[in-house]
């Protein structure tokens, strides 16, 4: 076992220890809500703030189970394929957006003047909102340090070589993929920087928001440049596992985000909850997480198929 193997197994460890309060947190809203003990969050009826949180505390409970599966000797004995997807989706979730909360925790971007809330839209005491912040960077640092040595332990020969060296080029599919990619990718960094075209409430959009929407349209356009890299097999001399780690990377923020946005912004369309809105344009955005959505399967195929040439 050598020093990357043994970093990236403690890390492992620590990425399932941290999502632990997140998941008690998360346990104690439920039970606190339907026992009437703790209020419920704005625009929700008890029935939809239980079930949107058991869902959050079911996918904590799927992070801790395979941040374990990348360091205990079962995991390697799980369907590949299922490890890859679960992989896939969690780092896409918490990975990308470790910039946002370094910048977050230094600027408090997010709570000015809106106090501590949460992605469900409650508010919150600060240290739940501390304790929540470390469980997501605490998971995301873990899975970035444990996932490519777990990946490394089971398929040691997929990352090697050039991308060049077993290239065998794109289909059509894959180049428009790239292409909507890169335009949803531009679209989100516009309304990041300030673009009001499709933002049906400006004055709504904060700095925390328009922060993270920068990050996932500068994601979605490294998964578009990435895949483009693979698929075209160039620049040849470009090591294979760089274009191969941003692209798995890319697609899943864009898959993951998009997947989780989605819902929510056909929720708040069609329900019109009390006391909740989005700034955005409803019908616009919810045609961009789509087409997110089925551009980063598309991408992810392609790079599935470069690394099952290994």
């Amino acid at each position: 076992m050598d020093r990357f193997d043994r970093v990236g197994r403690l890390a492992a460890y620590g990425a399932a220890l941290a999502m632990t309060p997140y998941t008690l947190i998360k346990v104690s809203w439920v039970v606190g809500a339907v026992a009437g003990l703790l209020p419920i969050g704005e625009g929700f009826g008890l029935a939809g703030w239980v079930v949107l949180n058991v869902v959050t505390i079911c996918m904590a409970a799927i992070g801790i189970v395979m941040a374990l599966a990348l360091v205990r000797p079962w995991g390697m004995r799980i369907p590949g394929p299922l490890v890859a997807f679960v992989a896939w989706v969690g780092t896409g979730f918490l990975v990308p957006i470790l910039p946002y909360a370094l910048l977050d925790s230094l600027l408090g971007l997010s709570s000015s003047g809106r106090g501590h809330q949460d992605g469900d839209g409650a508010a919150m005491p600060g240290w739940e909102a501390a304790l929540i912040q470390i469980s997501f960077v605490g998971m995301g640092l873990g899975l970035a340090l444990a996932l490519p040595a777990y990946l490394r332990r089971r398929w040691p020969d997929a990352f090697t070589g050039r991308v060049s060296e077993r290239h065998e080029g794109s289909t059509r599919r894959v180049m428009w993929a790239v292409g909507a990619g890169a335009m949803i990718g531009a679209v989100w960094l516009y309304w990041a920087f300030g673009g009001t075209a499709g933002v049906e409430h400006p004055a709504d959009q904060h700095a925390g928001e328009r922060l993270l929407t920068g990050i996932w349209g500068l994601w979605a356009l490294i998964a578009s440049v990435a895949t483009w890299v693979v698929s075209r097999g160039r620049p040849a001399r470009l090591a294979r596992w760089i274009p191969l780690t941003l692209g798995w990377l890319g697609t899943g923020s864009l898959f993951t985000w998009s997947g989780w946005k989605l819902p929510v912004t056909l929720y708040v369309a069609l329900a019109h909850p009390a006391g909740v809105s989005l700034p955005d344009n409803l019908a616009l955005a919810a045609a961009l997480y789509a087409a997110a959505v089925v551009t980063s399967a598309v991408m992810l195929s392609a790079l599935v198929r470069e690394v099952g040439r290994a």
